[in-house]
């Protein structure tokens, strides 16, 4: 049994470390240090919404949590996709608020795309989206890593060109407001951030 240390982690990295260590040990059973509150809670509902079993045993710093079992059969059964699922990404932050707040949760929930099993067909970044895309984005790595998965990652020119970012573009392609209506009129769903 392999135990792993998820302690003094903020977040999404006990889900993302622990989700790694079960696709690499496949069916054997996994034990995590975790910190109470939101990252045990985490943890344990990543887990049992897969289909693990999981047993909780409180300690002097945390608690430790028994992931055993397999995925369940349901989980791997997914229906047949119509129509693509976009993601429009209309600002640099996530949330409305603070600003550093805001950026930090969207920066985040970049790189846990990467991580997750079910990423986005096209992702469209407009109006003060577009400074993720481009030179100095804390997130252009995951971003090139979502497009090797095949996620295109396409840039409104206007924006670009308003912001004075188009040379310097980093990730994806540079794409109009007729493909961006098109690609959200003919998805079968829409993600706005």
């Amino acid at each position: 049994m392999k135990t792993i240390d998820c302690r003094k982690m903020t977040c999404p990295m006990p889900v993302v470390t622990v989700k790694k260590a079960l696709e690499e040990s496949p069916g054997q059973a996994l034990t995590v240090l975790l910190d109470d509150g939101p990252p045990r809670e985490n943890v344990a509902r990543f887990a049992v919404n897969r289909g693990f079993t999981i047993e909780e045993t409180p300690l002097d710093d945390g608690y430790a949590i028994l992931i055993s079992g397999s995925a369940g059969e349901a989980i791997a059964i997914r229906k047949e996709k119509v129509g693509e699922t976009v993601m429009l990404i209309a600002s640099d932050m996530l949330g409305e608020g603070s600003e550093e707040l805001g950026r930090l949760l969207l920066k985040n929930f970049v790189n846990t795309l990467v991580e997750v099993a079910e990423t986005p067909d096209r992702m469209l970044f407009v109006n003060t989206g577009v400074f993720l895309t481009t030179e100095g984005s804390e997130v252009l790595e995951a971003l090139e890593k979502l497009g090797n998965r095949g996620v295109e990652i396409a840039s409104c020119g206007v924006c670009l060109d308003f912001f004075n970012l188009r040379d310097k573009l980093r990730s994806g392609t540079v794409t109009n407001m007729f493909t961006i209506a098109e690609s959200l009129l003919k998805a079968r769903s829409v993600i706005r951030l």
